[in-house]
């Protein structure tokens, strides 16, 4: 460690790092002097001073492992639930997952088949394969790539050395999250198959793993998801009317005590104070919550609890947001919140409210964030994990997670289409009455999450409609402390239109095993933005960190029923300035217009990656995207259009739907070079009723001469024309282009056969237009937002909106 991070450090941080080294040192000579091995004998000294407990100790005392297995399997069957499942939920759950999900049992039994013969689903991967040579799995191989993790003291693992292969395809398999898919299928159809292929992987995975040997001992946070997949295990598989051979249960909690004594120790305070910090604690909460049995679990759900309850306050922005400004890390956070409140709600632990408050702000977030198919935009970085991967649903669909939150919330306002399958097997618990009158309820608010809003601190503007547009406009600060799982992405944007996503963020693909990879995926090129001279607007230093970082500055968001606006600002490419102006009238048009402003001649690109659903025709300066349900268009007034397709020199045309998975699709980049002001100009038309036909511009004129920095549109469209400007107008002068004058910064003006269609004004006080009727309309102050509507009649209709 330099002196220059050394003196960063305050006295708390400095004394926790120096227990922690000492403790790391005193373990690494321990097991050079004697090989790490598991002692079943230990458990005993691990149990709780509990009067129902002396019989087991006796028995691991006496080395009599089944009769201590048989008791703690009692034991767990009959004391009452304080977990998400419990056993006891057995009889109830199954029947009516079955009743209400008709697919849920084909669905089961495909995954956990795949399952039995060795074959797993991990991150963008199928049909991995870990062969041990012994008929078993290798728990250290990444197939990938044909590498094999070393053995060895777990701190002196290299895993972020590509050498190790990624540690990510080897730590998602061992999160044993797919236990859960092989308890699912087991409680769906009683096929002891899944149970035993359990049995045989803990088996293997603790003759594999020793204590605090090798990548697996190596990150707390995957030894929190671990433990959590432990617990979960214990609840689907503690079968008293089988006659297990190994005492798998005595294996299973001595091997859970020793990880969460692991986690305890390391916690992530200063290495990741992030959302590994988060799952940690979660890890130590609910595990020890629910398995009191344990005798260090007080402590350890004490500094579990304290650490969620703390970071909630820190991690979650005031809107809600994650502060990674991660969509896919903010669905970690909600789950992990949720996870926390279930628990807490079964054990009634007072700490349920802090945790409601945290799921309230995140939950309220997400729906915003997810378009109204359930779907979030990648923004940042995504890792391909989740915590509650029970039925194979993709990372991105969030509705499992919306629903069992707006059950927790009483807020079915929040869940997007019917109860998932997910739901009911996070919500066993009798005391979360998941019935008929909350399908009730959530039918009479069908439709209430249709509006636009801003995520004001986390920096995400929303614009939607109720046919299922859904628009995300990036305006915010550069990530979380170093920016770890940030994207070059300021001022960048998402958009599905009719459901279906349209410009897309190209994903993750990679962290560590390929640096190029990483790199040009997070790169501006790589995102709906603009791009200066080939400059990406931050710059990448290693895998998660960055040597320079663009700042974003909003400077106007307007929403209103029928117009949405955003202007937005950053400095990445100093001293050149790029601001970008978006403006929508809902489900008809979105016009986005980038200012590029500095001295001198430069090549100025706009990036459109789009989603391989969309069929692409390319004609010169439009492009028509179309699918069987809908279609759209863009035309540029300026640059050249160019399409690309998994082009190897440009890295261009490719996209990353989940980590690991990397596929061609198609970019497209408009380039114009001249001397610096100029704007660039994407039109967009979204209804196939009123095709985009061609886009001008227009002068722009003021008493006083041309308006610097100011842009007007003529839009030719098949039924309308459309006038489309934004002028940085000062000292309440009037400005005039075409036959328009206004003192708006903001002006959208609609002509239909020769006549007034309807006017939107920002922030201004008057208007005048040459049209038949002529229109005039005046203010005695400048008002934030005008919508002028105008009919065949000559009638003129006014909203207006400070």
């Amino acid at each position: 460690m330099d002196l220059s991070r050394l003196a960063r450090m305050d006295v708390g941080e400095i004394r926790w790092r120096a227990k922690a080294a000492a403790r790391i040192a005193l373990d690494r000579l321990r097991l050079s002097r004697t090989a790490p091995a598991w002692d079943k004998r230990e458990l005993a000294l691990a149990l709780a001073a509990d009067s129902s407990l002396t019989g087991i100790c006796d028995a691991l005392t006496e080395g009599d492992w089944r009769s201590a297995h048989r008791a703690l399997g009692l034991h767990i069957a009959f004391t009452p639930q304080r977990f998400a499942l419990a056993a006891s939920n057995h009889s109830t759950l199954a029947p009516t997952i079955l009743e209400r999900s008709p697919g849920a049992l084909a669905q089961a039994t495909a995954r956990a088949d795949r399952l039995l013969t060795g074959r797993y689903d991990l991150l963008g991967y199928r049909d991995l394969t870990f062969p041990d040579g012994r008929g078993g799995v290798d728990w250290h191989l990444d197939p990938v790539h044909g590498c094999q993790a070393p053995q060895g003291f777990w701190s002196d693992v290299p895993y972020l050395d590509p050498k190790c292969g990624d540690h990510k395809i080897i730590w998602e398999l061992n999160r044993h999250q797919h236990w859960l898919a092989l308890g699912r299928a087991f409680w769906l159809t009683g096929d002891v198959r899944y149970r035993q292929r359990f049995l045989l992987e803990l088996s293997s995975w603790l003759d594999a793993n020793p204590p605090l040997t090798g990548i697996n001992w190596a990150s707390m946070l995957e030894l929190g998801f671990r433990c959590i997949s432990w617990t979960w295990a214990l609840a689907f598989f503690a079968d008293l009317s089988a006659t297990d051979e190994e005492p798998w249960i005595v294996d299973l909690l001595l091997a859970l005590d020793k990880q969460l004594t692991h986690i305890e120790h390391n916690l992530s305070y200063y290495f990741s104070p992030n959302t590994h910090l988060l799952g940690e604690a979660l890890a130590l909460y609910v595990c020890s919550r629910a398995l009191p049995l344990l005798r260090c679990s007080p402590e350890r759900e004490d500094l579990g609890r304290r650490v969620l309850v703390e970071e909630a306050r820190r991690q979650i922005a005031s809107d809600g947001g994650h502060v990674e400004r991660s969509t896919h890390y903010h669905r970690y956070t909600l789950d992990f919140y949720l996870l926390a409140l279930i628990v807490a709600r079964i054990t009634n632990d007072p700490a349920a409210a802090e945790f409601e408050r945290a799921v309230l702000r995140l939950t309220e977030a997400a729906r915003l964030l997810a378009d109204d198919e359930g779907m979030l935009p990648q923004i940042g970085d995504d890792d391909g994990g989740m915590l509650f991967p029970m039925a194979g649903r993709p990372p991105r669909d969030i509705r499992d997670s919306l629903a069992a939150a707006s059950v927790l919330l009483k807020r079915p306002d929040l869940r997007i289409g019917e109860l998932p399958e997910e739901a009911y097997w996070l919500l066993a618990h009798p005391s979360f009455a998941i019935g008929q009158s909350l399908q009730e309820r959530r039918r009479r608010n069908r439709g209430r999450g249709a509006k636009s809003a801003a995520l004001r601190e986390t920096g995400y503007y929303i614009s939607r409609t109720g046919r299922g547009d859904h628009l995300l406009i990036d305006g915010g600060v550069h990530g979380y402390l170093n920016g770890g799982h940030a994207h070059a992405d300021a001022l960048s944007l998402t958009l599905t239109v009719a459901g279906v996503p349209l410009l897309v963020d190209p994903g993750t693909g990679a962290y560590t095993i390929d640096q190029p990879l990483r790199d040009r995926l997070r790169s501006s090129q790589m995102h709906n933005t603009l791009v200066v001279d080939d400059r990406s607007q931050s710059m990448a230093k290693g895998p998660f960190s960055w040597s320079t970082v663009a700042r974003s500055r909003v400077r106007r968001w307007k929403t209103h029923k029928v117009f949405d606006y955003f202007e937005g600002v950053h400095d990445g490419y100093h001293p050149i300035e790029h601001r970008r102006h978006v403006l929508t009238r809902r489900a008809d048009l979105m016009v986005v217009a980038d200012l590029v402003t500095g001295q001198g001649v430069h090549t100025a690109s706009v990036h459109w990656h789009v989603d391989p659903r969309w069929r692409i025709a390319l004609h010169e300066s439009a492009v028509t995207f179309a699918t069987s349900d809908a279609q759209c268009q863009m035309v540029v007034p300026r640059g050249h259009i160019e399409r690309f397709n998994a082009d190897a020199r440009t890295g261009l045309g490719w996209q990353a739907p989940v980590y690991g998975s990397v596929q061609p699709s198609t970019s497209l980049r408009v380039t114009h070079r001249d001397e610096l002001p100029f704007w660039m100009v994407s039109v967009f038309g979204l209804t196939r009723a009123n095709a985009v036909v061609e886009v001008e511009f227009l002068p722009v004129s003021a008493d006083a001469g041309v308006l610097t920095n100011s842009l007007s549109l003529r839009i030719v469209r098949q039924s309308t024309i459309d006038y489309v400007a934004f002028a940085e107008s000062t000292n309440d002068r009037t400005w005039r282009t075409a036959n328009i004058e206004t003192n708006a910064r903001v002006l959208f003006f609609r002509e239909q056969d020769g006549r007034l269609g309807d006017v939107f004004l920002l922030d201004g006080s008057r208007v005048r237009a040459h049209v038949d009727p002529p229109l005039e309309f005046e203010t005695p102050h400048r008002i934030g937002q005008m919508h002028l509507q105008g009919d065949r009649k000559a009638a003129l209709r006014t909203s207006v909106e400070r």
